[in-house]
């Protein structure tokens, strides 16, 4: 019937074009000549199994039994056909004793399958084959190889079965692959856009990066080689749907990773990240080895490093600090590019006083306020900028108030860094 040596290459020759494994072939295989000998000799009920030994090039079909007693099955009762009967057994089903129940002290009764000869062999009948047998075992009983090939209606199921298995085990492969790249960089060719959406080709599969995700005033093309963030990993009718970003703060936070050795490697850690996607980044650093400085490590020789990840990012600028577990030192930092004078830590009210040079005014607070916005999000502290020579003067748009709210990325895995989530409730 079947050409056994031909169908093993074919096997081999699909796994390697699938890059998937030969044995998950075979089993798809397996399945698709069961589908086709049960439609060919189709018995009602019957469970039928393919084995095919590439060794031995043998193909057999069998029949599969499943163990069972009645506790495990229920059995056809005769219809009562007198009016006395009917009401009877209607009063037998209305209760409905456990004697055809499983797990009764469940909240959910199920009913117990029928027993049906074609898939089911009674205990006593199974030990008469096989003494060790026990209720739940399966059972093989071979079945009569097809004298010739399978008919046209049963070739198309048995091609069907094969594709839908293949598609199962590769959903199955890409799943588990980008599952365990989620929270880090993936690589990826622009296909297409769709009403502000991008659909990445990542080899193995697409991602689709939504308009919401994407930095702002950034322009892709189709063809453009780019990397992104895997968010996550989501379940659709057509298999997995890879979730991309490049607005995510954590896409620049795993750049540094990529082209810093000392994050990589735990020297250097990143303590918190705050991020205006397509404008500006501030990112905490803190080194865990003496002699090691976290800024100049981040930088890079020349700026090299910071260049790297800045060239990934368009003109976004991104300020790297140095982490302080005091706050007046941590807020400091957190202004760069501006040099505070001094500051003032009001513990029972939260809030930071910055006092800069008039130079270093505007620079501190930003164009819209945004660097001072930016270090009160980073720091978790209220922020006040003023002028070292007029303190007692508010400044417009020098004041920035933190709202525990508005969650920061933190990518530190100690739990040492600032929680800007959390208010000081003195």
């Amino acid at each position: 019937m079947f050409d056994i040596k031909t169908l093993n290459k074919a096997i081999e020759q699909l796994a390697n074009e699938k890059d998937i494994k030969v044995g998950q072939v075979v089993e798809a295989v397996e399945a698709a000549l069961a589908s086709a000998y049960k439609k060919e000799y189709e018995k009602k009920g019957e469970v039928v199994r393919c084995s095919l030994d590439s060794k031995k090039n043998q193909l057999k079909f069998y029949q599969v039994k499943t163990v069972v007693d009645d506790s495990t099955v229920r059995f056809e009762q005769e219809e009562p056909t007198d009016e006395e009967g009917v009401k009877s057994n209607t009063e037998k089903v209305q209760e409905e004793p456990t004697f055809n129940r499983h797990e009764p002290n469940m909240d959910e009764e199920t009913i117990l399958p029928l027993y049906n000869p074609e898939r089911h062999i009674l205990l006593e009948d199974a030990k008469k084959i096989k003494k060790d047998v026990i209720v739940g075992d399966e059972m093989l009983f071979d079945l009569e190889s097809p004298s010739s090939d399978f008919g046209r209606i049963a070739a198309q199921t048995a091609k069907q079965v094969i594709l839908q298995k293949l598609r199962e085990i590769e959903k199955t492969a890409v799943k588990s692959e980008f599952e365990n790249k989620a929270g880090g960089l993936v690589s990826g060719t622009v296909q297409r856009i769709e009403r502000g959406s991008v659909f990445v080709d990542l080899g193995k599969a697409s991602g689709v990066m939504y308009f919401s995700e994407s930095i702002p005033g950034e322009r892709c093309r189709i063809g453009d080689r780019l990397k992104f963030y895997l968010l996550s990993v989501q379940e659709s009718g057509r298999g997995p749907q890879l979730i991309l970003s490049r607005s995510h703060p954590n896409f620049i936070s795993e750049l540094f990773k990529l082209e810093v050795p000392e994050i990589a490697d735990g020297i250097v850690e990143i303590k918190g990240i705050i991020r205006e996607a397509g404008s500006r980044t501030k990112i905490a650093v803190a080194s865990n080895s003496e002699g090691v400085d976290p800024v100049g490590a981040c930088v890079g020789q020349r700026g090299a490093r910071v260049i790297a990840v800045n060239s990934e990012v368009g003109n976004e600028k991104i300020d790297i600090i140095g982490y302080s577990s005091d706050p007046s030192a941590y807020v400091a930092n957190a202004i760069s590019p501006a040099s505070a004078s001094s500051v003032e830590i009001k513990t029972n009210r939260h809030e930071a006083l910055v006092f800069v040079p008039d130079d270093q005014l505007s620079l501190a607070i930003g164009k819209g306020g945004q660097n001072v916005r930016l270090a009160a999000k980073l720091t978790g502290w209220k922020i006040d900028v003023r002028s070292q020579s007029n303190p007692d003067q508010e400044q417009e748009g020098g004041i920035s108030e933190f709202e525990g709210k508005e969650k920061k990325s933190d990518t530190s895995e100690d739990g040492d860094s600032f929680d800007s989530n959390q208010e000081s409730e003195e």
